[in-house]
């Protein structure tokens, strides 16, 4: 594994005014508090431990950026905001575990997380029995913001299906219409290669696939079955810690050299964990740091290295975006009532300086997802930059890549 992927914080740590005193203990929450006696809580939920670590750490970074952002400002509704981060270990029960904790001992006013989309959903049960306004920065199952929306959960992050929509096309084109899927077995695998399996049958394509354990190591046996399927595109479903082993065994197998490969989402946290032989295929990114054009991006990622050392990825974005979708619901709502602002945030557009990309980005009010550009294209190896990793061929809006409301299956039922 590499240093980036293995460097997880594991201490506690406390920031008043900004001035760090140790580092994060992920058995304990993460606090970041500034002036003001009774401050507004943010509990976060994310696997601050496993094989999305290095996902949930960049989040909870860019979580802490806002923080700082907004507390220098003057906070929120006129009080200093503090971050409560818990690690669900990328575990269901835990994560519920830590999100009941969260707001019935340490009474924070707003749940976040988690990047587990099967713990995000589970979690929101818990906030929504307590009417507490949840954001999703970084699970992606379509549920969520689909058949089982809730008037309390709003998601940063896209649908698989936004996802899937803005890259099938281009994969069916330029190299076929038969696909053999590598996905992991969870809510998140199930939920986007459904969503590519649809968009291939509409072209008449054809599939196959195996169920990959969350965890598991040796991909010889799923490879050797996509070699012996003959597929003209392979699609790699896996994240995080999952996805770099799975893709570097991939080229091991030479099979790179024998079909194409491509898939939905590609961290930049994996790009930059891979071998150059590694990075390359067809892919989607939910956000990336080189838009040069793009007003205040620059300065977003100025932040992000001098904070961390490390270059801004859609995960630091995921962060920094819901902990300022708080500070901008609750000054809408004028209020921390979780219906107030829930209701506020329908169709709460972001600022360029939160937005940091072209279009409007906005919450649309039908199913609480997040309408903002998925940037498709096609890893690479470094250019110039070396975490130039990706580049864009297209900029797919939101509207386009999620289709209507009416499709996604989310009915929104408020509270009496």
């Amino acid at each position: 594994m590499s240093l980036l992927l293995s460097n997880i914080p594991s201490r506690r740590t406390v920031l008043k005014g900004g001035a760090a005193v140790v580092a994060l203990q992920v058995a304990s929450p993460f606090i970041i508090a500034a002036r003001g006696e009774t401050p507004v809580k943010i509990g976060m939920v994310d696997p601050i431990t496993g094989v999305y670590a290095a996902l949930a750490q960049s989040e909870v970074e860019g979580a802490k950026l806002a923080v700082e952002r907004i507390n220098k400002a003057g906070g929120v509704l006129g009080r200093s905001l503090e971050l409560l981060v818990e690690d669900s270990a990328n575990d269901t029960g835990t994560g519920v575990q830590k999100t009941r904790k969260l707001i019935d001992r340490d009474q924070v006013d707003v749940v976040l997380g988690d990047v587990n989309s099967g713990i995000a959903y589970a979690m929101s049960q818990v906030t929504n029995e307590k009417k507490k306004l949840h954001i999703v920065p970084g699970g992606h199952t379509d549920p969520i913001t689909g058949k089982d929306c809730r008037w309390n959960v709003f998601r940063v992050c896209n649908t698989t299906t936004m996802d899937a929509n803005a890259i099938a096309d281009t994969l069916i084109e330029k190299f076929g219409k038969k696909w053999y899927f590598i996905t992991p077995d969870y809510a998140y695998g199930h939920s986007v290669q459904a969503a590519f399996e649809k968009k291939l049958k509409e072209h008449g394509g054809t599939s196959a696939g195996d169920l990959v354990p969350i965890g598991t190591v040796d991909y010889s046996a799923y490879l050797i079955k996509a070699k012996s399927y003959g597929p003209q595109v392979l699609i790699n479903v896996m994240g995080g810690v999952d996805q770099v082993n799975s893709l570097k065994q991939f080229v091991q197998f030479g099979l790179d050299k024998q079909m194409a490969l491509g898939g939905s989402l590609l961290e930049l946290e994996s790009l930059l964990a891979l071998p150059n032989e590694a990075r390359i295929g067809w892919w989607v990114m939910e956000w990336y740091w080189n838009q040069p054009d793009v007003p205040h991006v620059k300065e977003f990622v100025a932040d992000v290295k001098k904070a961390t050392g490390k270059i801004a990825t859609a995960r630091h974005w995921f962060g920094f975006v819901a902990v300022n979708t708080v500070a901008l619901a609750a000054a809408a709502a004028k209020s921390l009532d979780g219906v107030k602002m829930a209701q506020a945030m329908q169709g709460l557009k972001l600022p360029p300086e939160v937005a940091l990309q072209p279009g409007t980005v906005e919450y649309r009010a039908g199913d609480h997802e997040l309408m903002a550009t998925v940037f498709a294209g096609e890893a690479q190896k470094p250019q110039g930059d070396p975490n130039d990793l990706f580049k864009v061929r297209s900029l797919v809006p939101g509207e386009k890549a999620a289709g209507p409301v009416e499709e996604t299956g989310c009915h929104i039922q408020w509270p009496a």
